[in-house]
């Protein structure tokens, strides 16, 4: 059983790391439209209707993408007034009440984003632009990015509940071995 959980843990962190470096290459994407836009507006007098939509829809799959790696190296904003005076097995108790607070909020995010798709798939949802972009792309890589951070919150509390109960990571090698000799 704990080699299952083991496997999952080090799945998951390997899809949020993959999704997480492709997020990252979409700077460089928001990069080269932005300076297409300077270029043909100031230089060739053109004017990129597609280029700022395009820019939020890139940036919303960003911040979307880069949540799971977030999760995963512990990147994210905290306030520590009294988590660095804690033991390694309070900490991991601690992260374990975090992260079920964490699970709620993102199934309820990860639901609700389920509906708004099929609303969006039903209609025909596009925004009411010039351009008039379709909603369905971004709105069908939310679900998936929040159903990876679901999935990396997972991870996480199996993590911590290792780590609280037995006071080392799952998926250490040294953890591994130990656990293979008893």
């Amino acid at each position: 059983m704990k080699g299952a959980l083991a496997l999952y843990v080090r799945a998951t962190d390997r899809v949020s790391e993959v999704t997480g470096w492709f997020a990252t290459m979409l700077i460089f994407v928001m990069m080269g439209v932005m300076l297409y836009d300077v270029v043909a507006r100031k230089f060739l007098d053109i004017y990129i209707m597609w280029g700022l939509e395009f820019l939020q829809f890139t940036l919303a799959a960003y911040y979307f993408m880069g949540g799971a790696k977030t999760l995963k190296d512990n990147t994210h904003v905290r306030m520590d007034l009294f988590y660095d005076r804690l033991s390694l097995r309070g900490k991991a108790w601690l992260d374990l009440a975090t992260v079920g607070c964490l699970i709620f909020f993102v199934g309820v995010m990860l639901w609700g984003s389920i509906s708004s798709l099929q609303f969006s798939i039903s209609t025909g949802q596009r925004l009411p632009s010039v351009w008039r972009p379709s909603v369905v792309p971004i709105k069908l890589l939310m679900t998936l990015c929040l159903g990876l951070m679901l999935l990396q919150s997972v991870a996480l509390a199996i993590r911590y509940a290792h780590c609280a109960f037995t006071g080392s990571d799952l998926t250490s090698d040294h953890a591994m071995a130990k656990d293979a000799r008893s």
